[in-house]
């Protein structure tokens, strides 16, 4: 029996160099495409406005010629390098990306690179193959020539991450990012956690795939139990315990909601002000400082 077509927006699951696995949405053609079209009409407006700029400021000393200049030199910078630019520096967002909640990322679940955020881009004329013609479009004068994305579309449609060319040859993909709950008070109201945290060294900081764990872990400990709860953060907290040189029968329940703690808010009592403040907000989101470590 035949089996089912992939869904065209679906999950796939990475595991960390922590043995932690975790799931990301990826985002298929059609998720995609508003995205596309915002950045588009950003690349349109820009170059419209260099152009008329162009042509105004230099139609007065007789060098419009100079404004057409500027206004090709706009729409090859912004058709060439808009979305790589963007991508490398806003972490895998370009403004419509943003707009829509969508990230590029590479396919291990890392950031993506600025040589893979800038290839990829460039490979979308590839994409935009084969080109389709209308004999005659204008008023008979000329024909008209349109991409037919179907380069990009068919491997899109064809594999688990919805790749297209340019993602398939950089090793990236795009996911649609879900906002993860604020821990809340249960995993401040623990005895020993203010103690804890004094004995983590002071210029302790977690790496990106370490904060990710801890920040998935605490969004959803309060719905398992205390051995649960043991259970899962044993899997982190021995390796952790070992290399801040703590004790080997330490709480890695409590370990983990220490370097929580200490790792995206500083102090126990910010972090009480902070889940205060989101207290029966279901919806509540990662703070900033989260945020930045954790994509």
């Amino acid at each position: 029996m035949n089996s089912p077509l992939p869904r065209l927006d679906s999950r796939i699951g990475i595991s960390t160099p922590e043995n932690i696995a975790f799931e990301y949405r990826v985002a298929g053609p059609w998720t995609r495409l508003p995205a596309y079209l915002v950045d588009l009409l950003i690349r349109i407006v820009a170059v419209i406005v260099v152009w008329l700029v162009g042509m105004i400021f230099f139609s007065f000393v007789d060098l419009a010629a100079i404004g057409w200049f500027l206004g090709l030199l706009a729409w090859f910078l912004a058709q060439w390098f808009y979305g790589g630019l963007f991508e490398a520096y806003r972490n895998g967002q370009t403004p419509g990306k943003q707009v829509f909640g969508l990230r590029v990322l590479r396919i291990d679940g890392r950031p993506v690179t600025p040589i893979q955020a800038i290839l990829r881009n460039l490979l979308q004329m590839v994409d935009m193959m084969p080109m389709a013609i209308i004999p005659g479009f204008f008023f008979g004068e000329g024909d008209l020539y349109f991409p037919t994305f179907l380069a990009a579309l068919v491997p899109m449609m064809l594999t688990q991450r919805h790749q297209r060319l340019g993602d398939l040859v950089c090793g990236t993909m795009v996911v649609v990012e879900e906002r993860i709950p604020v821990a809340r008070l249960d995993a401040v109201d623990q005895e020993g956690l203010a103690q804890l945290m004094e004995l983590l060294p002071a210029n302790f900081q977690p790496s990106r795939s370490l904060a990710r764990s801890v920040s998935h872990y605490m969004a959803r400990r309060r719905y398992f139990g205390p051995a649960r709860r043991q259970e899962i953060a044993r899997h982190v907290g021995e390796a952790l315990a070992a290399k801040l040189g703590m004790p080997a029968n330490i709480n890695h329940d409590l370990l983990l909601s220490a370097v929580y703690a200490r790792s995206f808010f500083g102090s126990t009592g910010e972090l009480l002000n902070t889940t205060k403040k989101v207290k029966g907000d279901k919806g509540g989101g990662v703070g900033k400082r989260e945020m930045e470590l954790i994509k």
